[in-house]
């Protein structure tokens, strides 16, 4: 290993062409700095300078090397200033996961804010079921993940309720109750259903389950699907109907998939869901508290 003292030292002889010159700038006695080069010299194996009582000529080797001294020093340099911009949090990688980046607002304006606040923190956004957000905030694959609820108790994460919002029933336009108000969930107990699957998000797919068999009755899933646009998809072709968050409904295929209210139900389940947001409480960057600062404040009062 090559001390940078050394490639300083090497650059100043390089450029002056001169020991006793090198020295004066480098604030130390010439045979020091000799020694220094010989040292060098030795560790690389080659000759890098030709001496005479006249003169210091760089040999090609020299030549070859005092590049890379320039560009070894200079790429330390700029890791150095790169590393402090890391430590106070201006810098750096932030990889946030959600269920779905379109259907959240505050969240859409938080990341257009961030990447316009901070154009040195490279923005890593990545859409996956909660399962696989809680295990990639476990394993410090992300830094903070909006997801439903968490598919298993993990101490080491944080975790923020943000909304609870309704679950509505996703209909194809030609369904009976299409245009009708508000419906009963226990009148859809004979229909077919498609969820999403339960292994990409326990939490969530238990709930909607929970809210059938608090109807009355345990829903036949005849098809499943990983994406929720996926899955209204297959409501929109007669596949099914399909229990759905009430912000999916804002932002997508109305022309064909209806949107129905449930009427509340008696017990203590109720047709809402929440949205949380989560992080690993023992993940050092900076980088997400100056996330959730910019996004609390993008929160409705």
């Amino acid at each position: 290993m090559i001390e940078t003292r050394l490639l300083r030292q090497f650059i100043a002889v390089a450029e002056e062409l001169h020991f006793h010159k090198a020295a004066e700038r480098l604030h130390m006695a010439q045979p020091p700095l000799s020694q220094a080069i010989s040292r060098l010299e030795d560790k690389l194996g080659l000759r890098l300078f030709t001496r005479s009582r006249r003169e210091v000529v760089l040999t090609p080797a020299g030549q070859a090397f005092v590049q890379t001294a320039y560009r070894t020093l200079k790429e330390l340099e700029q890791g150095v200033a790169y590393a402090r911009q890391v430590a106070q949090g201006v810098a750096g990688v932030l990889t946030v996961t959600a269920v779905s980046i379109a259907y959240y607002e505050p969240l859409l304006i938080t990341l257009r804010q961030f990447r316009q606040a901070f154009p040195l923190v490279q923005l890593v956004i990545k859409e996956m079921p909660s399962s696989c957000q809680a295990k990639a905030l476990l394993a410090a694959e992300a830094d903070i993940a909006f997801m439903r609820k968490l598919p298993f108790s993990a101490a080491a994460l944080e975790s923020r309720l943000l909304l609870d919002e309704a679950i509505v029933m996703a209909l194809p336009l030609d369904h009976p109750k299409a245009q009708s108000g508000p419906v009963e969930l226990r009148d859809f107990a004979d229909e077919d259903f498609v969820f999403t699957p339960q292994a990409l998000g326990s939490g969530y797919h238990g709930q909607l389950v929970g809210l059938c068999e608090a109807a009355g009755f345990s829903p036949r899933v005849v098809q499943e699907a990983a994406q929720l646009h996926t899955l209204i998809g297959l409501v929109s072709c007669g596949f099914g109907v399909a229990l759905v968050p009430q912000s999916i409904a804002a932002s997508t295929l109305r022309d064909k998939v209806a949107f129905r209210p449930i009427r509340p139900l008696t017990g203590p389940a109720n047709p809402t869901i929440g949205l949380y947001m989560n992080w690993h409480a023992n993940n050092p960057s900076p980088l997400i508290q100056r996330f959730i600062a910019m996004f609390d404040s993008n929160l409705e009062p």
